[in-house]
């Protein structure tokens, strides 16, 4: 077991997150401002998103030719100026350089997605749902250290949050700093695996496997349930509800907070209750968070529901990330990941894009309630998909 990569993972994962909660909380206000509509005003944090999904695949191709440390650095490098850049644009009021400063900075996500396979990988099998929620656990810290930052960096330069970015392209240095001394590592297996390790199979037979499809999914809407109801949160509450920023960033760390302070406890609950269960409790608190849009009123029901999103997409992200990780051979890790994140990140990004239009067409109720199907649709998949694997087991041919 590779302790000291798991430290640096969890130290740059702690300081990535706190770097993307900056954007989550300013980017919608920011474009506001900005923006020559407020229906666009989403689509810097949106744009964040979109980078994050088209890099996905040639992150992974990258880190297959050079190594994952070698990317990760450069990925940091190329986040620290965009953040500056957005700095820039800012103070010059320039809508377009600030959303294509945002597209940029997204890039550096797709690296940092890949830190939990790296964690993954540098673990045993049977630990790797520990792994994936001890490095998921330095979230809590960056739920109050991100939005803290976002706050008291707001005025630090004559332009309203140039000073945040600024903030933000100091947390990606030290990214690059921490990197430095990560390991490059072949994904640890068991004895068995590894006398039973075969030749690489092409994307297609990896794809079509009844598991991989569900683990894929349960990640797409995790992801895409949060995004899309987290991107519009800070415009709804703050510009149209009338919070305070104060008010408002509360929420957003709460929420944050709430995504990963459950990962002290996942991994043991997936080795204790199976995937399943743990995937199901996600998709419940999300169904709560639901609910409690449609009543949404006063701050205390605001941060509620932002919560429930936090803890649902912990157990169902977690859930599907250890079923994924059993669906491929470790030569076929690189294009199996990328193809898990790109059509992760595709979808959230197309949510998260619209999130800004259905707000400002509709009301935060139907914003709510349009998640529904996407809850039932992944509640389907993984209950047909746990019933084949059982029948399978027994010997029941459906």
């Amino acid at each position: 077991m590779n302790y000291r990569n798991l430290s640096v993972l969890a130290l740059s994962t702690l300081l990535s997150i706190s770097g993307a909660s900056i954007v989550a909380l300013t980017a919608g206000i920011i474009g506001a401002e900005l923006a020559p509509s407020l229906t666009w005003a989403t689509l810097p944090a949106s744009l964040m998103v979109v980078g994050l999904a088209l890099m996905t695949i040639p992150a992974a191709m990258i880190m297959k030719r050079i190594g994952r440390r070698r990317g990760f650095i450069l990925s940091a490098i190329l986040a620290g100026l965009s953040a500056l850049l957005a700095a820039y644009a800012i103070a010059l009021g320039s809508f377009a350089l600030f959303f294509l400063a945002a597209l940029l900075i997204g890039t550096n996500s797709a690296f940092a997605q890949q830190y939990r396979f790296a964690a993954a990988e540098s673990m045993e099998t049977r630990f790797a749902g520990r792994a994936v929620s001890f490095l998921l656990l330095s979230g809590v810290v960056a739920g109050f250290i991100g939005p803290e930052i976002a706050k008291r960096t707001k005025d630090l330069l004559p332009v309203a949050y140039s000073g945040s970015f600024v903030a933000l392209a100091v947390l990606y240095a030290l990214v690059i700093v921490i990197l430095v001394l990560m390991r490059d590592v072949e994904p640890l297996t068991t004895r068995a695996e590894t006398v039973t390790q075969q030749e690489e199979r092409p994307l297609r037979k990896i794809i079509v496997q009844r598991n991989y499809l569900a683990a894929v999914l349960a990640g797409t809407v995790a992801y895409g349930v949060m995004s899309f109801i987290m991107t519009a949160t800070p415009v709804h509450m703050h510009n149209q509800a009338g919070f305070t920023l104060g008010a408002t960033a509360l929420v957003i760390e709460s929420h944050i907070i709430a995504m990963f302070l459950p990962s002290l406890f996942t991994g043991f609950l997936l080795e204790r209750l199976g995937e399943l269960r743990v995937m199901l409790l996600g998709i419940a608190a999300m169904l709560g968070t639901v609910l409690l849009g449609l009543v949404s009123s006063d701050l205390l029901e605001y941060w509620a529901a932002l919560a429930l999103l936090g803890v649902g997409w912990n157990f169902l992200f977690v859930g599907a990330t250890v079923r994924l990780t059993g669906t491929y051979r470790p030569s076929e890790r690189f294009k199996a990941q990328a193809f898990n994140d790109f059509s992760i990140f595709s979808v959230q990004a197309l949510l998260s894009l619209s999130a800004g239009v259905v707000l400002f067409r509709t009301d935060w109720g139907t914003l709510n309630l349009l998640m529904l199907p996407l809850l039932a649709l992944v509640l389907t998949a993984i209950v047909l998909t746990h019933k084949g694997r059982v029948n399978q087991e027994l010997g029941i041919v459906d």
